[in-house]
């Protein structure tokens, strides 16, 4: 059974940082996308950052680029997600997602995904 499972969230103040953890299993994703999305109370899920299967390629959102830094780790099966300068407006489920063969890395649709974890940033 394919599983996707995030860490890391939490409650931090603005201007802090968090680093969100995604580990997969059930199989082996190091050649397709990883990303992470996000869905903030009464908004629709927008994208947040994405990372192609080696890592060469690493899209952003661009309200986000300069704070958000995403990585992964094959060997893993990890991705990850290193969130500096955080705001109250960052507060939001992130959610994990793996494999956009079907579509696009921006866009997807991704094939799997967690069940996500909360991020609140007080301010």
């Amino acid at each position: 059974q394919v599983q996707l499972v995030e860490s890391g969230g939490g409650l931090v103040q603005a201007g802090g940082s968090l680093r969100l953890s995604c580990a997969a299993s059930g199989r082996t994703f190091s050649s397709v996308a990883m990303g992470w999305f996000r869905q903030a109370p009464g908004k629709e899920r927008e994208f947040v950052a994405a990372t192609t299967w080696n890592g060469s390629g690493k899209y952003y959102a661009d309200s986000l680029k300069g704070r958000f830094t995403i990585s992964r780790d094959n060997a893993k099966n990890t991705v990850y997600l290193q969130m500096n300068s955080l705001k109250p407006e960052d507060t939001a489920v992130y959610y994990c997602a793996a494999d956009a063969s079907a579509g696009t890395i921006l866009m997807g649709p991704y094939a799997y995904w967690g069940q996500g974890t909360q991020v609140t940033v007080s301010s």
